[in-house]
C-alpha cells in the first residue's frame, strides 16, 4: 500500500503554510481538501481586521471557489461501485494500533534519513509476516477472472488472512474501508472493493498487506483479467514489472536512496511510458508506514542511504500516459487524469551485506506472469 507523496497544488499567497502530505491526508487538488478549505477560512478571518471586514470572510470564499457542489468528473469510464459493510475481525485476532479507531498512533521519525535497522529477531518476524502477505496476495489471485467482483476478492483476502491468524493491514488504516487495494484499469493505486465486476480485457493490481505477529508484510502485483488484454496493456504490465525488478537487482548498501528513481524512471520512458510521482514506497515493519520514502522517479531528496538491516517497499506505479494522478470523492482511490491505465508492482525488501533480498519473492503457488508462459 504505497504511501502519499505530493504537496497541495493551491495557491498560498498572504503567508499561508506550505502543507506537504503523509499518507493521512484527504483528497489533493483539483478537489480542495478540508484541511486546505478549513486553512484559507481561518487564514482570512485572520486578516480581517474588523466585524465588517471579517463578514467578507464567507462572501470571498464563495468567489473563490468554495461551497459550490459540482459534479465530479471521471477521468476515465469506471466508476465507483456499491461498498458492502466493513467485514468483521474476530476477537483473537492481534490487531495494530490504528485498527479501533483508525489513527496510527507511532511518532513520525524527525528527519527522513532516520531510518530504522532492524534487529535479528525483527527481520525474522518482517519474514514471517511476508511470508503470510504472499501467500494471501497468490490465494487472490487465482480467483481473478471476468465476472468476479472486487468486494468477492476483498472477501476472499479478508478471509485467508485471519485464517493464517493475521490482520489484513489496509482495514481502517486512516479509515480505509476495506481489507486489500483492487485497482483496475486507469486506477493507480487505493482502489476500494466494491460491486465491480471485472471485465474481460481488463487489468487489476492486487495490493495485499497484513499484519503478522507485530509486522507488517506488503506487496502487490498485476493480473489481467481474461484472455482480451491488448498489446499496448500487456507491455505496461511487463514494463512496470521490469522497472521493480531493475531496481531491486541495481541497488546495494552504501547507495542513496534517492538512486533507485533513476533507474525506473529511465526504463518506463525508453517504453514510452510515464511514472506516477505523488505517491512512494515506504520503510515498513511494526509500522505500516515510515522511513526511507522512496521515490520512483529521478530526485536528490535526503532520504538516507541504504544500509543492511533496513526494510522497505518499492512499488513503481507507471502509466500509460500523463504520470499526472486525481482523486474521486472517497478520497482513496487515485486515477490517472487522461482516463488511460497504470500499473504498479510492489516487494517488501531487506537489504543485506550482498543487495535486496524479496521478503515477498515468489513461490511455487504463484501464478505466472503473461510472458512466462508458453505459447
Amino acid at each position: 500500500m504505497a504511501r502519499r507523496w505530493r504537496r497541495l497544488e493551491e495557491p498560498r499567497k498572504g503567508g499561508m503554510a506550505d502543507f506537504a502530505f503523509g499518507v493521512n491526508a484527504g483528497a489533493v487538488a483539483p478537489q480542495r481538501s478540508a484541511l486546505y478549505r478549513h486553512v484559507v477560512a481561518v487564514h482570512m478571518r485572520q486578516t480581517c481586521r474588523s466585524a465588517a471586514a471579517s463578514a467578507c470572510a464567507p462572501a470571498l470564499a464563495m468567489a473563490l471557489g468554495f461551497g459550490k457542489t459540482k459534479k465530479f468528473r471521471y477521468a476515465g469510464k469506471l466508476q465507483p461501485g456499491v461498498q458492502s459493510p466493513r467485514r468483521e475481525v474476530p476477537e483473537q485476532i492481534a490487531r495494530p494500533d490504528y485498527a479501533a479507531d483508525g489513527r496510527p498512533k507511532h511518532t513520525p521519525r524527525a528527519v527522513p534519513w532516520d531510518i530504522e535497522v532492524k534487529s535479528a529477531a525483527e527481520i525474522q518476524g518482517m519474514r514471517e509476516a511476508a511470508r503470510v502477505a504472499r501467500h494471501v496476495l497468490d490465494v487472490a489471485g487465482k480467483a481473478v477472472r471476468p465476472g468476479i467482483t472486487t468486494d468477492e476478492i476483498d472477501r476472499i483476502v479478508h478471509e485467508e488472512t485471519l485464517r493464517l491468524g493475521a490482520y489484513p493491514s489496509p482495514l481502517n488504516y486512516s479509515g480505509f474501508p476495506k481489507s486489500v487495494c483492487t485497482s483496475i484499469n486507469e486506477v493507480i493505486c487505493h482502489g476500494i472493493p466494491d460491486s465491480t465486476v471485472l471485465q474481460d480485457g481488463d487489468i487489476l493490481n492486487v495490493d495485499v498487506t497484513c499484519y503478522y505477529k507485530g509486522f507488517h508484510g506488503d506487496l502487490s502485483e498485476m493480473f489481467l483479467v481474461g484472455d482480451s488484454v491488448d498489446e499496448v496493456g500487456k507491455q505496461l504490465v511487463k514494463v512496470t514489472y521490469e522497472c521493480l525488478d531493475m531496481a531491486i537487482e541495481g541497488i546495494r548498501p552504501g547507495m542513496p536512496y534517492s538512486d533507485i528513481g533513476g533507474i525506473i524512471q529511465d526504463h518506463a520512458e525508453k517504453h514510452g511510458f510515464s511514472v506516477v510521482r505523488d505517491f512512494c514506497g515506504h520503510g515498513i515493519g511494526s509500522v505500516f508506514h515510515t522511513t526511507p520514502n522512496i521515490l520512483h522517479y529521478r530526485n536528490k531528496d535526503p532520504n538516507g542511504t541504504m544500509q543492511p538491516g533496513h526494510i522497505f517497499t518499492i512499488e513503481p506505479m507507471i502509466n500509460e500516459g500523463k504520470k499526472d494522478s486525481m482523486f474521486w470523492p472517497d478520497k482513496w482511490t487515485a486515477t490517472t487524469t487522461d482516463g488511460l491505465r497504470s500499473a504498479q508492482f510492489e516487494h517488501t525488501l531487506l537489504m543485506t551485506e550482498n543487495g535486496a533480498e524479496r521478503l515477498t519473492a515468489r513461490t511455487e503457488e504463484s501464478q505466472c506472469f503473461w510472458w512466462e508462459r508458453k505459447h
